[in-house]
């Protein structure tokens, strides 16, 4: 972990709300993994505001890239940021998704929980399927990103504005039904909001699959010790114990969790 000063070096908008952040910062670029997160402070809030925590979105050639969606002060005042400004970032925090695979890599996200899939579709062993829902087209991000590296990609929206109308799981049920027919094994990555993990994570457990999670807690201090993002857990031998999603995750497996 390090906190040091990054100077943005691309700063743009990507569609409807959504930017992209790239940042210089190759102390936390050449450690960070897939699923992990930092914590920046927003310049103009220190003193009346904490730091936001950010999913990493990609992290190369000494890179830090951060993917995320104008939602209110914080990210206001992100937003008005230029190329040649600097942050203060914390990172890289938490655990990261595993990036060994026993079958067939499937993620899913919903909404911006993309961010952290696309960075773990980079890392992966193999190429697989990728699940994104949404509310409307101008929610679904990186389909294209996806496709580009190689992965086969499925789009839903509720209000069927693009791909499929419905739920994420819809395609998902499908393709998991096809590869089950195949004898094919699959590992499970999901990211977005927690009925959808939840929905995920009970699919991983129905089908004895691995189902890896990224838990969205209010993280304040992002390194365990405010007890803010605390979530109940299940040890392997049953046993139920609290851990803190920043510090114990935010990736769990599915029998992990306690909803």
């Amino acid at each position: 972990m390090k906190d040091i000063l990054c100077k943005i070096i691309h700063h743009a908008p990507l569609k409807a709300g959504y930017w992209t952040l790239t940042l210089d910062a190759k102390e936390i670029a050449s450690q960070a993994q897939p699923g992990q997160f930092v914590h920046i402070r927003i310049p103009s809030l220190e003193n009346t505001a904490l730091r936001r925590p950010f999913s990493i979105f990609g992290a190369t050639d000494g890179k830090l890239k951060i993917l995320y969606k104008t939602v209110g002060r914080g990210t206001d005042k992100l937003n008005a940021l230029k190329t040649g400004d600097t942050l203060s970032v914390i990172g890289p925090l938490g655990k990261g998704f595993p990036l060994t695979l026993k079958g067939v890599p499937l993620l899913v996200a919903g909404g911006y929980g993309v961010a952290p899939l696309c960075f773990l579709a980079e890392k992966l062993p193999r190429k697989g399927y990728a699940f994104i829902g949404a509310r409307t087209a101008d929610d679904i991000l990186c389909s294209e990103l996806l496709q580009y590296m190689g992965w086969t990609v499925y789009t839903t929206t509720q209000d069927g504005s693009m791909g499929e109308t419905g739920l994420v799981t819809l395609p998902l049920d499908r393709q998991i039904n096809q590869l089950k027919l195949k004898n094919l094994t699959f590992d499970l990555f999901a990211c977005g909001p927690d009925g959808m993990l939840k929905a995920v994570g009970q699919r991983a457990i129905e089908h004895n699959m691995l189902g890896w999670l990224s838990l969205d807690k209010h993280m304040v201090c992002g390194v365990g010790a405010c007890l803010a993002c605390i979530q109940k857990l299940r040890k392997e031998d049953g046993a139920e114990w609290t851990g803190r999603v920043c510090r114990d995750g935010p990736i769990f497996e599915s029998r992990e969790i306690i909803w």
